[in-house]
């Protein structure tokens, strides 16, 4: 049996920065709800912004004449966090599919010894890392090994939308996260790195939402 981390976030923003490009309101419904739409993936889903949130949103969706304010600056839930540093999301309870499934790392790579995290494996399998010996580890013995899904195309169900914007600009783990939600059937290949990391002194723990 594979252990599980616990996904850890740290309210960086970066993944509603990226998504914000592609996460539109189409119709305010009433003061606090929303329909929007996820231009990669066509999903059209309803949002209800919490209470704190939800004059200002409401204030900049009607300076942009009702339409999204610039994607650019990110995605329109996205806020400055009250309780300290970073920023939260106004629609947490009500977010979409991609939000509710993105990891922005997918596996920790623990070092037996002193436990300390040496590496994270982030979208399908690229490896962040400042430990030479396990950078080259990954080189020569994990970056080839058979993957069910390629970084340059999208698993069945998960095909852009017709007139979908371009992701090109985002960081290709964020792209591979658009493309693959949740990494969904590739158990056997975590496996096989997870073999490959112990035979070399290091510990995989995939991460669970």
């Amino acid at each position: 049996m594979i252990d599980m981390a616990k996904f850890d976030c740290n309210l960086c923003g970066k993944c509603c920065q990226s998504f914000g490009e592609f996460i539109r309101i189409e119709r305010q419904i009433s003061e606090r709800d929303y329909f929007c739409r996820y231009g990669i993936t066509g999903e059209l889903f309803q949002v209800h912004v919490q209470p704190e949130f939800a004059d200002e949103i409401g204030e900049e969706f009607e300076e942009s004449g009702g339409k999204s304010p610039d994607p650019h600056k990110g995605c329109i839930f996205m806020r400055n966090n009250p309780q300290g540093k970073g920023f939260v999301c106004a629609i947490y309870p009500t977010r979409p599919t991609i939000c509710r499934e993105f990891l922005c790392y997918r596996m920790l790579i623990h070092h037996p010894a002193s436990g300390e995290v040496r590496g994270k494996v982030i979208g399908i399998n690229e490896l962040r890392t400042h430990d030479e010996i396990l950078a080259a580890i990954w080189k020569e013995k994990i970056a080839h090994l058979p993957h069910p899904f390629s970084a340059g195309h999208a698993p069945p169900g998960h095909a852009p939308a017709s007139g979908a914007p371009a992701v090109h600009g985002h960081d290709s783990h964020i792209i591979a996260h658009i493309q693959d939600l949740g990494h969904g059937n590739d158990k056997e290949w975590e496996s096989a790195v997870i073999s490959v990391l112990a035979a070399h002194g290091y510990h995989g723990d995939p991460v669970e939402s």
